[in-house]
Parts: C-alpha cells; sequence; structure tokens
C-alpha cells in the first residue's frame, strides 16, 4: 500500500459503530500533549485524509494531529448502505468523543464542512473552534442539487455504477476532475495527489459514499442551519472555487456574523487552497490556532 502521509504520521484505527476508522497522527492520544487538531476530508470521489496532508504536514512539529478517512473512505471500511447526513454525524461524533477531550478544534472542507456546523448547531459541546474550507450544504438558499443532472444520473440505477466507474475511478477521471474541477491551476497537480484519489476511488465499495455525495443524498441547505452556530468559525475560500463561489459562501457567512469571525479567501485557488497553497493556509491555521 502506497503511503501518502507525511513524515511522522503513523495509521491507526478506532473501532466506531458504522466501522473501522483509520486515522492518521504523529502523536499518542493516550499520552498527555495537547489536545488534537482533527481535519476532515471533504467528499468527493477519491476524497481521503490526503487532501489535508500538506498543511497538517507542516503543522506536525507543533500540534498533535488527528485526520481520519471517515468512513466509506481511504482506508477505513466502506459498508454498503445508503449513506445519510445523519451517518456522517454519527462518526464524526464518535470520533471526537474517542480521541479528543472535547471541547476541540476541527478543519474541514466543503460539503463535511456544511455537515460539521450542522453538528455543531446540535452538540456545541464538542467544538472549540471550526476552521472551514468553503462550507456548503450543496444546495444552498434553495438550490435543490438533486434535481441536477449529474445527481439525476447518479440516482439512476445502472448508470450510477458505470458513471462512477467512467467519471471517477481510473486515471485519467482522476486528471480530469482534479484539473477542471478541483484545482485553479493544474500545473500545481503532482503525481502523488492523482495516485491519492486514484487509490481512494478504487477501494472495494467506495462507490456507496461517493455517489451518496453526488446523488444529492447528503445535500441540505445550509442557510437554514448557519444562524444557529455559536461556535467560534473562520471561513476560507478560494478565489476560483467552482463548487462554492466565493459570492455565495460570502452570503453564507453574513447570515451569522457571530459566530463566522473571519473570512479569507486565498487567491487564484480553487475548491482546495490547502493542496494549491499548503503554506498559505497552514498560516491561516496558525493565526488561529494561537489565539487559544
Amino acid at each position: 500500500m502506497l503511503n501518502f502521509q507525511p513524515a511522522g504520521f503513523t495509521q491507526k484505527a478506532l473501532a466506531l459503530d458504522l466501522g473501522i476508522m483509520a486515522y492518521y497522527t504523529q502523536c499518542d492520544v493516550n499520552r498527555p500533549g495537547g489536545n488534537p487538531v482533527v481535519f476532515l476530508h471533504s467528499l468527493g470521489g477519491g476524497s481521503s485524509a490526503f487532501e489535508w496532508s500538506k498543511v497538517y504536514g507542516l503543522l506536525g512539529d507543533t500540534y498533535p494531529v488527528i485526520a481520519p478517512d471517515l468512513i466509506g473512505w481511504g482506508q477505513s471500511t466502506h459498508p454498503v448502505r445508503a449513506y445519510s447526513v445523519e451517518d456522517y454525524f454519527e462518526m464524526i461524533s464518535q470520533l471526537l468523543e474517542a480521541l479528543t477531550q472535547p471541547p476541540t478544534t476541527v478543519v474541514a472542507t466543503s460539503l463535511t464542512a456544511g455537515v460539521v456546523i450542522r453538528l455543531a448547531c446540535q452538540r456545541p459541546d464538542l467544538f472549540k473552534r471550526l476552521f472551514l474550507v468553503s462550507p456548503s450544504g450543496n444546495s444552498d438558499f434553495g438550490r435543490d442539487f438533486r434535481i441536477s443532472l449529474p445527481a439525476l444520473l447518479a440516482s439512476t440505477p445502472g448508470i450510477d455504477r458505470l458513471l462512477y466507474q467512467l467519471g471517477a475511478a481510473n486515471e485519467l477521471a482522476v486528471r480530469f476532475f482534479l484539473a477542471n474541477f478541483l484545482f485553479a491551476d493544474p500545473s500545481r497537480i503532482t503525481p502523488d495527489m492523482v495516485q491519492a484519489y486514484l487509490a481512494g476511488t478504487q477501494q472495494p465499495n467506495a462507490e456507496y459514499t461517493a455517489l451518496a455525495s453526488l446523488n444529492g443524498a447528503i445535500s441540505f441547505d445550509l442557510a437554514r442551519y448557519i444562524g444557529q452556530l455559536t461556535t467560534p468559525t473562520t471561513v476560507v475560500l478560494g478565489e476560483k472555487s467552482r463548487f462554492t463561489p466565493v459570492a455565495v459562501a460570502q452570503r453564507l457567512a453574513s447570515l451569522n456574523p457571530e459566530a463566522v469571525k473571519t473570512v479569507h479567501t486565498v487567491p487564484d485557488s480553487g475548491v482546495l487552497p490547502h493542496l494549491e497553497y499548503p503554506a498559505v493556509v497552514a498560516d491561516l491555521l496558525r493565526s488561529v490556532l494561537v489565539e487559544g
């Protein structure tokens, strides 16, 4: 198995109700040393903890880190099931309760960040602060993602699996997806990024979680929930993000200025500024962490 983790990080396992979660850390969670910062990846095909590795690799000498592959992703187990928002509430809550001493600082991306906002509204005791990149519910401000063409295709039996195999689970599709949807500048895509995403797409039963995101089963209108958030939150946006445009993310943030303290836009970056400009995002996160 290829190792996509920074030096000093090892893979461990945590048994949860939904399955076995693989996670990566450079610390012994059974030994005192500070509450870990938890990094949660997005929910697109091939996603895994690798997505944040360029950032937590820069912070690992200073802060303890926990970076899981969520159940159904990466090296975690892939139960065959119809995944729901509640499944992610359950696995994230159990992860934080098992491996940290809440309240905890959580870093998350995109739809996962939207899920985290909703969970923080329900369980504010779990969260100390949030550092979120392009938080979204995929159906924000009344837009119903479930009636989009990709969602309809991903909901059609037979076509859904074919769509996954042709559109995600091969190297050509991975390169196309990274270059045309995730990155502002394809020249920043490195071989390890392609191989990490490709490995994620090719895990047995990986299509179940990916299709649940693509067909709209995990989608919701984040605008309905963000006003309930009380956890101090920093939002980071990629200037050229195609999935959550800056204007939409800024509008979401404006619904709760009491909780969303700061919004940063990273120039010339797409939906994953932490892969395009990891040093910039790491510096932004450091500035939040040093506030205590």
